[in-house]
């Protein structure tokens, strides 16, 4: 059996040094001001994002890696003798999927198995370290394709939205929304299921008290709750992350992973976003 490789894009929102410990080999999309492009967590990062956006009013616009990116990437891998298993965002939110499926149908079947997480930031994460797992485990590239098929139902992420300007500045909801959403001091709590992002719940009131529920939630499906990681990600959430931490240390043991949002997250939920994920032992309904 060939050596397995495991590759995922740069919204899998992975610590670096995880991806180094777990030798994990992430493809960047980009993040594009105008006429300047960047690769996400390479040529930039979010602190570089935000700092730029301030600087000249510009908001950021992101775009897929690119199919030569994906083919570039894969072939010296495959030169070697290995196979290649990918996954990383959600085909509903970004072309990425459909670039890297036309990549892979460019070396001999079976060489390069992809997987759909329908998802993004650290819920593509925690399916790509059970890849790794299973990968260590000697399993095939068609095996992990088949076993994270099963899990992508089964991830359940949610993020509250500390402020509208992002969505409403990139176009992700309209005038109108963001002035009742401030009116109303709404902190959407945004879920994704099925491959695409919805809001799950309103709370309205000060910060912490959307990050209330959103930990409330996660405590109530600890009993059915896969017990490799729970996720804590956020972009420049540092003063919330200790908050919720703590919170769910006193109810579980299930190790906490502290992870930073990279620039293609951070460009469609904005500063202070923050996000606790998991996978269940069941679909997730």
């Amino acid at each position: 059996m060939n050596k397995v490789v495991i590759f995922t894009d740069s919204t899998c929102d992975l610590m670096p040094e995880t991806i180094k410990e777990h030798d994990i080999h992430v493809i960047p999309l980009y993040v594009n001001f105008k006429d300047e492009s960047f690769k996400d967590g390479v040529d930039m990062t979010s602190p570089m994002l935000y700092e730029k956006v301030e600087k000249t009013g510009i908001m950021p616009k992101t775009s897929a890696a690119t199919v030569a990116d994906f083919i570039n990437a894969f072939t010296p891998f495959i030169e070697e003798g290995c196979d290649i298993f990918y996954t990383g965002i959600s085909s509903k939110m970004s072309v990425n999927m459909q670039n890297v499926l036309t990549a892979a149908s460019e070396f001999d079947e079976g060489r390069v198995l992809v997987s759909d997480s329908l998802n993004l930031s650290s819920d593509i994460g925690l399916l790509v370290l059970k890849a790794c797992k299973f990968r260590d485990e000697g399993k095939s590239a068609k095996e992990i394709k088949e076993l994270i098929d099963e899990l992508a139902p089964k991830v359940k992420g949610g993020f509250v939205i500390k402020s509208m300007d992002y969505l409403y500045k990139g176009g992700r909801c309209s005038a109108l929304s963001k002035i009742f959403g401030t009116i109303l001091k709404i902190k959407p709590f945004i879920r994704v299921k099925n491959g695409s992002m919805y809001v799950h719940k309103k709370p309205r009131g000060k910060f912490y008290s959307a990050i209330d529920v959103m930990i409330e939630e996660a405590i109530n499906d600890l009993p059915n709750m896969n017990t490799d990681y729970i996720m804590v990600t956020h972009s420049l959430g540092d003063e919330y992350s200790p908050y919720i931490i703590e919170k769910l240390k006193e109810k579980t043991d299930i190790p906490i992973m502290e992870t930073f949002a990279g620039c293609v997250i951070s460009s469609h939920c904005g500063k202070g976003t923050i996000g606790i994920l998991y996978i269940l032992k069941d679909n997730f309904e």
